[in-house]
Parts: structure tokens; C-alpha cells; sequence
């Protein structure tokens, strides 16, 4: 079924919980794509709260954070967590980081990070990274997998959600993604059985992501 966001942008959008009350999210009516809360972002913060990822303590980071609906669930389920974005999102992700923060049982903070640039700063490798939606623009794919490249350690696992799209340049967009993420890391697709039964759509993929391993010389 569509999970359709768009209507409601400029508006607080609810998310449900399964143990206790909704996240509240404000969206913008204007301000470009991070600024609703997507799809492909609903589906991956519910499919966290299936229990498949085991988040307590554990150190994650959103990559094109927008709203922030992803690590925000995250850090309901006990994750310390960093959502990054431009710097325009930033009082955004502030706005959602404080409306829910007495949902959180884990940690949340917002910081800028511009795909491609300096990473030093969040190191050492977390533990997941999570990602809905981030794959659309042809000129960020390089910068992207670059920042996937320098954050990642051997055990991080990337949880990459995305709505496959059949308009215009996407469908190339992705392939391409696709192909030149596959140099560096392993792919795993998660079932849609796996997903939350709700929150799933046929068009909606989540990736289970982690770099190849090395082999010695």
C-alpha cells in the first residue's frame, strides 16, 4: 500500500510505535526533499522496531538525515545516535530531536555532514548506518560512496532504504549506485516478509550493506 507523505508537508506527521506514543515529526512546506518525512524513511524506522537489528548502546549514525524519523525511532529503541544533514536541516532535525526526546532511551544529537568531505570527527566506524532515501541526485552518488568508504569499519552494517523509482534519470541513478557500491561493499536485500507488516511496500527495498573483507596480500 502507498504510505504517501507529501500531503501532509508543513504539518507534524505521526509515527506510531509499537510500545507507547507516536514520534512527532515536523515536516516544511518548502525547503527541498529532506524536508517531509519519506516513505522509504517510514518503512526503515518501522522495520528497526521489528527487533532485527539489535540497537541498545549501540553507536549509529543517519546519513541525509531530513527530518531526522529514522535515528530519532532508533533512539527510542536505545541507540546513541547521530543524525547528520546539511546545514539548512539542521534546526529542522533540532525541532524533531527536541518534540520526541522524552521517547528517547538512548541519545540523539544533530551534526552537519556534507558527503565526500572530512569524517574525522565521527570515528570510530559506528555500529550501523542507517540511510532512507538518499540515492537521487546523480552529482552526489561519488560523494556519497565516499562517505560510505571513510565511515565504515569491517563490522559496520549500513541499512540502506530506498523507493525504487521508474520516472526519468532514477532507474539509471540507482543502477549506477548500485554498480559502483558493489566494488567496496556486499549487498544483502531484506525480504519484505521481514519488514514491518504495516509499513512495506513492493516498491520500497531495504539493503543490508558491510564492506567486503579484505583478503591479505
Amino acid at each position: 500500500r502507498r504510505l504517501r507523505a507529501g500531503a501532509m508537508a508543513g504539518f507534524v506527521r505521526e509515527l506510531e510505535r509499537r510500545d507507547g506514543p507516536a514520534l512527532r515529526l515536523e515536516q516544511r512546506a518548502a525547503g527541498g526533499v529532506g524536508c517531509v518525512v519519506w516513505d522509504a524513511a517510514l518503512v526503515l524506522a518501522k522495520f528497526l522496531e521489528t527487533g532485527a537489528c539489535p540497537l541498545a548502546r549501540r553507536h549509529v549514525l543517519e546519513l541525509g538525515a531530513g527530518t531526522g524519523a529514522v535515528g530519532i525511532m532508533a533512539a527510542t529503541l536505545g541507540a546513541n545516535v547521530t543524525v547528520t544533514d546539511l546545514e539548512e536541516l539542521q534546526e529542522l532535525l533540532m525541532v524533531n530531536i527536541e518534540n520526541n526526546k522524552h521517547l528517547v532511551t538512548g541519545s540523539v544529537r544533530a551534526k552537519v555532514l556534507k558527503w565526500g568531505e572530512d569524517v574525522t570527527e565521527f570515528q570510530p566506524p559506528p555500529d550501523y548506518i542507517l540511510m532512507a532515501d538518499c540515492i537521487y541526485y546523480e552529482e552526489s552518488l561519488e560523494p556519497l560512496l565516499k562517505t560510505l568508504k571513510d565511515l565504515t569499519g569491517p563490522d559496520t552494517c549500513v541499512l540502506c532504504c530506498y523507493e525504487q523509482r521508474t520516472v526519468g534519470k532514477n532507474p539509471e541513478i540507482e543502477r549506477k549506485y548500485f554498480e559502483l557500491l558493489q566494488r567496496d561493499f556486499e549487498l544483502e536485500k531484506i525480504p519484505l516478509d521481514r519488514h514491518d507488516k504495516e509499513y512495506r511496500s513492493e516498491d520500497i527495498h531495504i539493503m543490508n550493506i558491510h564492506r567486503k573483507q579484505t583478503v591479505g596480500p
